[in-house]
Formats: C-alpha cells, sequence, structure tokens
C-alpha cells in the first residue's frame, strides 16, 4: 500500500496539470469563447444619406454577418429586391433592393433603385419601404461559420434554430 499511495497521487496531480491548461482556443482549432449573437437596428432611409443605415459593431474578419428585415411578422433576408406598381411610366417596372455590405466595425444596409427614390414613391411606398425599417443583424464567429453549408442561411428560423440564438430578447438601436 506504501507504493501505491505515491504512484495514485503522481496520477491525481498529472490530471489536475492537463486539465487545467487554458489554452483552449488551439484545441481543434476551434474558438470556444465567441458565440453568435443578434440585434435589431431600427432606422429610415433618406437621401441625405445615400440610402444607407450604418451600424458599429466588433467581429473579427473572418468572422460572417447576416441581415434579415422586418416584413410584418416575418424576417427576410437580404439582399432582396421589390417590384413596385409602375406609377409614372407604364413601359418600365420600378425595382428597389435592399443590400447591406460589412467590414469587422461596421454594417451597411442601403436600398437602391432603377428610380429616384426621393421623387418617384408615393407616401405609402415611402412608409413601406424607407421609413422607420427594422433590421436584424446575425454576427456569426468563424468557428460557427464553417459549417455555414448545413443551414439555409435565407431561412431566418433555421438560424435561430442551427446556431442556438434567443430571438426573445434581442438589443435593439436606432441607427442614423
Amino acid at each position: 500500500m506504501k507504493k501505491f499511495f505515491p504512484i495514485l497521487m503522481l496520477a491525481f496531480v498529472g490530471l489536475f496539470i492537463f486539465s487545467c491548461d487554458s489554452n483552449d482556443d488551439n484545441y481543434d482549432s476551434v474558438d470556444y469563447d465567441t458565440y453568435s449573437q443578434m440585434r435589431d437596428a431600427t432606422g429610415s432611409f433618406t437621401s441625405a444619406d445615400n440610402y444607407t443605415l450604418s451600424m458599429d459593431i466588433t467581429i473579427q474578419n473572418t468572422d460572417v454577418v447576416l441581415v434579415y428585415r422586418k416584413e410584418g411578422n416575418y424576417w427576410v433576408s437580404v439582399p432582396k429586391t421589390y417590384f413596385l406598381d409602375n406609377v409614372s411610366a407604364p413601359t418600365t417596372g420600378r425595382e428597389l433592393d435592399y443590400n447591406f455590405n460589412f467590414n469587422t466595425n461596421e454594417v451597411n444596409i442601403m436600398t437602391s433603385a432603377n428610380f429616384d427614390q426621393s421623387t418617384q414613391m408615393s407616401a405609402t411606398e415611402r412608409n413601406q419601404y424607407l421609413n422607420n425599417q427594422t433590421f436584424r443583424v446575425v454576427l456569426v464567429p468563424a468557428s460557427a461559420a464553417k459549417t455555414a453549408n448545413a443551414v439555409d442561411l435565407q431561412d431566418y428560423n433555421a438560424v435561430v434554430k442551427y446556431y442556438n440564438l434567443n430571438d426573445y430578447n434581442v438589443k435593439s438601436f436606432i441607427i442614423k
């Protein structure tokens, strides 16, 4: 028994030495400290801002940003094109596009159109497509984004389920 006790103590101490390694970020090259998150942003598109809404973020240059626009009770994936009834010229249709771009510090959500948005939209259309628009911005870390092919990124509910996101208490921001 006297010879067994030192071996048992050595094994016990060895277990703690290896289990207390704080360098877990390099294991399997997966970052377990970061997680997907989302934020809501509400703002109005105007010609003064070139029909662009900007929101500050902080992500790594390998992370991914997804943007969804609130449409009634649903979230619609951006980019998205809307074909508007043509009021001014019956031969050409009007197209309004939502798109976005991002870098490590900022997300820009913008509209573009094949017509003048400031003069060729009715008040109803401006209220529906430009004023007080709500977007949900989903930030996905690169470690989680590597398997993004396993989920349909245009399906908001599939993204929420796949990345295990809580969409009940999302932080909201007013963007200008």
